[in-house]
């Protein structure tokens, strides 16, 4: 391309956030990288763009300064500017081509270079890790397993972490990859009293989440090809994360007494590692029997299995005590916990922790420091002073209390107006209802016409594998619908709108 041709090309957006200077200098950077201006060629003086331009000298001398230093030019401004000669040729492009020859029968035929593949590892991310979830807005019915953000005391939050940023001297080095110390001496206190889980705090990791939990123990616990056991319908995440560490995944049933042990024992031999919701099975709801607790934990025992015991909204039930822990039966060492802040207090304070048998525990803390290095210390901090100083207890006690009055506001909207439409699953805990319909109809139907009306639902479908050989006994087309974050008002309301997403999907349906 020759140099006038450049300038006439060259088109600089002055209301642009960038700066002009920042638009020339990737303007020539391109030009050069794909060989429109040439190595060798020598660009126009400063005041020669400025000209065509209409822009300051100095915002040439800016952009000349940036791809001097960079390598794209050589020479000295004022003396003459060129592209740098020791700036490698751009490859031409090249197609596929078959000439005919009468010399030779084979083509003559050249390619397009081929990028580079993801590994087998990197396209399980791609095949199996279900779309996280952004929230932008204020939560809407049914938002699944959100917290009720509107009792969370943010007051006494903002003042905690404010006491915590005004002596900040030993909180802006690297932390130490299990966690805050004094944090995890009030979990071991906490899970044992609320739990029964039985740990000491050096067993305690704190983690990004429970979703980095379960992956750094998908990662730390399976190699390649090894069997692990999941609940069908289960959680997508800790799916994915053994997809991700390319187990060969098996989806076991659940029926009313939680996951059918003894039918994973006869149709899927030498598992390494089951993950299971006991307490409250996501997202059906039933309890694990204990009957079924005691087979697992003797099963994992003779099979020298690990049993991933993900306990995500424990804190919550509202028919009797809360049941103790998978974990708090483990007298083998079988069992790693994992814990969740995100349904007691928010999600994005991205907060969670394993309690990790001992032999582990110095394996799953280097994997983690190797992960992340540690997860951010000052809001664990923060989380050590709201639980120290009572908030945490009785943050919980309140919120058990409200949610259990929102969900037997939703129960009494489905009894009164969606009673012919919907069935009720189990109704002990937890933050969200699993609900089924009464007739058959298209759960895809139902959760476009409701995002149309506004409302957020997510199909009982969504949690189960396209993989999964069995279909479970307990599952059965419908919604799982978010209560927690909903007022009563809102309920009440978001369930009449309900009603008339599913007359209108019935309508619809009955006419095609």
């Amino acid at each position: 391309m020759h140099i006038s041709l450049f300038l006439t090309s060259l088109q600089l957006t002055r209301n642009s956030d960038t700066p002009l200077f920042r638009q020339l200098y990737a303007a020539i950077k391109q030009a050069i990288l794909n060989g429109a201006l040439p190595v060798g060629m020598q660009l126009p003086p400063s005041r020669e763009f400025c000209q065509h331009l209409a822009i300051s000298r100095q915002t040439v001398l800016n952009a000349y300064e940036l791809l001097l230093a960079e390598g794209y030019l050589s020479g000295t401004v004022g003396k003459g500017t060129y592209v740098n000669v020791d700036l490698p040729q751009p490859p031409a492009k090249r197609t596929l081509v078959h000439t005919k020859s009468t010399k030779s029968t084979m083509p003559t035929t050249t390619t397009t270079p081929i990028a580079p593949a993801l590994s087998k590892r990197g396209r399980q991310f791609l095949e199996f890790a279900s779309p996280a979830p952004v929230h932008h807005d204020k939560s809407r019915a049914f938002r699944v397993s959100m917290p009720g953000l509107d009792v969370f005391p943010f007051d006494v939050w903002s003042r905690l972490e404010a006491r915590r940023w005004r002596h900040h001297e030993n909180k802006l080095g690297y932390s130490d990859p299990a966690g805050d110390a004094r944090l995890r001496e009030l979990l071991a206190v906490y899970l044992k009293t609320s739990r029964g889980v039985d740990c000491l705090p050096e067993q305690i990791i704190i983690t990004s989440g429970s979703q980095q939990a379960l992956y750094l123990l998908a990662s730390t616990l399976l190699d390649p090809g090894e069997r692990a056991w999941v609940e069908s319908p289960g959680y997508r995440g800790a799916i994915s994360a053994l997809y991700a560490a390319q187990a060969e995944v098996c989806h076991i049933p659940v029926d009313q007494e939680g996951f059918d042990v003894d039918f994973a024992a006869r149709h899927y031999l030498h598992a390494k590692v089951v993950c299971v919701t006991p307490s409250r099975h996501l997202p059906l709801g039933m309890t694990m029997s204990l009957q079924r607790r005691l087979d697992l934990l003797a099963w994992a025992k003779a099979h020298s299995a690990w049993i991933i015991e993900d306990d995500y909204d424990s804190e919550y039930r509202y028919k009797g005590a809360p049941i103790a822990s998978l974990q708090s039966l483990d007298n083998n060492g079988n069992v790693v916990y994992v814990g969740t802040m995100s349904k007691v207090l928010f999600p994005g304070l991205r907060l969670g922790y394993m309690v990790v048998p001992t032999d582990l525990v110095a394996h799953v803390i280097q994997a983690k420091s190797m992960l992340d290095r540690h997860t951010a210390i000052v809001p664990q901090m923060v989380l050590a002073d709201f639980i120290s100083e009572g908030h945490f207890g009785r943050h919980i006690k309140r919120t058990r209390k409200l949610y259990a009055q929102r969900q037997a506001t939703l129960l009494d909207a489905i009894q009164f107006y969606l009673a012919d439409e919907l069935d009720c699953g189990h109704a002990d805990g937890g933050l969200d209802l699993a609900v089924h319909f009464r007739t058959r109809r298209s759960e895809a139907a139902v959760v476009q016409a409701g995002a149309a009306a506004g409302l957020e639902l997510r199909p009982l479908s969504f949690f189960l594998s396209p993989r999964a050989e069995y279909v479970s006994p307990a599952y059965s087309p419908g919604l799982l619908l978010g209560f927690s974050s909903l007022n009563e008002d809102e309920i009440m309301s978001s369930s009449l709108l309900l009603r008339e997403v599913l007359s209108s999907t019935k309508r619809s349906r009955s006419t095609t």
